[in-house]
Parts: structure tokens; sequence; C-alpha cells
């Protein structure tokens, strides 16, 4: 867990990844005190999967965005229609990794900063795409997930993923208190939904 909030104490041992998605290959650099240091984890591949059938466009923040996998594989696909990404996360060590695939990746219409969740946010998004970190706690998965409203323009959508074994029923049961709930897949556990507020 300690991977979501510092790691000052671990040593960098900084490697290079290679994710293939629909012909493209992307290149990462991940480092230990990462999420998912060794590769694109199977829910964020069937998120990026989904988002890529959507029609995406303006601006898009990644909230928790690890290495910046999803912000650099979508602004890679959608370029002509995103005006910018935004890629956000707690841990330090993931926002500098980020930096270093933006430019790795060639993308230009991506930037990446620190902030506890939304706290450092200072502008609305067409929309929020998340991959929550579930051993953060459900307090912060929530925080996440219920706050995105505050941050989207009118019509704005926030996509997530979430293991059925990690809280996806609860979650649904949740925002639907607060937002239109679409389950747009679900794939080996792992429901891919989209909230409209």
């Amino acid at each position: 867990m300690s991977h979501y909030f510092t790691n000052e104490n671990l040593k960098s041992n900084i490697k290079k990844v290679l994710v293939k998605v629909s012909n493209n290959t992307f290149t990462f650099n991940t480092d230990n005190g990462v999420f998912s240091k060794k590769g694109m984890d199977f829910g964020t591949r069937t998120l990026i999967e989904v988002l890529l059938k959507e029609n995406l466009y303006g601006d898009i923040l990644d909230v928790g965005c690890g290495y910046g996998v999803i912000g650099i594989i979508l602004s890679s696909f959608f370029n002509n229609k995103i005006n910018s990404v935004s890629m956000v996360d707690v841990n330090l060590r993931a926002i500098h990794l980020t930096k270093m695939n933006i430019k790795e990746n060639k993308v230009n219409n991506c930037n990446a900063f620190v902030s506890n969740v939304y706290e450092n946010i200072d502008k609305k998004y067409d929309f929020i795409i998340t991959n929550p970190p579930i051993r953060a706690g459900k307090d912060i998965v929530y925080k996440i997930l219920k706050e995105a409203k505050d941050y989207l323009k009118e019509n704005g959508c926030l996509y997530y993923v979430i293991n059925k074994n990690q809280g996806a029923l609860s979650s649904i049961k949740e925002m639907k208190k607060i937002s239109k709930v679409e389950v747009l897949e679900k794939n080996k556990g792992f429901y891919i939904i989209k909230c409209i507020f």
C-alpha cells in the first residue's frame, strides 16, 4: 500500500516495459513504489479497451495516474479530439515517471502534477478517468468517485474500473445516489463503470 502515498525510502530501479494496444506499442518507464510496475494490469487494460470505443474529447483528468498509462494511451488514440490530458497522483515518483513517459511516447497535450485526489485541481473536465487505489481504502476510493462531480463540466462523465471482489457492486449502489450509472463491461470480475452527472 505504501506505493499509493510515499516511497522516498525505496531504492529506485527504473525499468522499461512495452505495452501493446490495438497494434500500437507504447514504452513506459516504471519503478519500485508504483502500482503495477511490471506492466499494465488487466483492469487498466480492460478500462482502456472500453474507453477506445467511447467518444472522448475535450479535457480529460486521470486521477491516480501511476506512471501515466491511461492518459498517455488515450492522448495518443484521441489526439485530434482531445485538448488536454491532466494526470495526477499523490505519489511523487509516479509523477516523475509520468513526465518521463509523456516525453518517451511523444504526446504533446499531456501534463502531470502531484495532487492528493482533487486537492490541486483548479479547472473542470469533460471526462474523469480512474483506476482507483483500492488498497488506499474505501474512503479514498469514494472520495475520488463522489467528488468527481465537482470537477466535471456540464454533462461530464466519470469512468472507472473496479473488481467485483473489491467493491464494484457497492460502488455502483453508492454512485447511483448521485449519478446515472452504466456498467459498460464486465470481464473476469472487473467492472467498467460510467457515471453521468
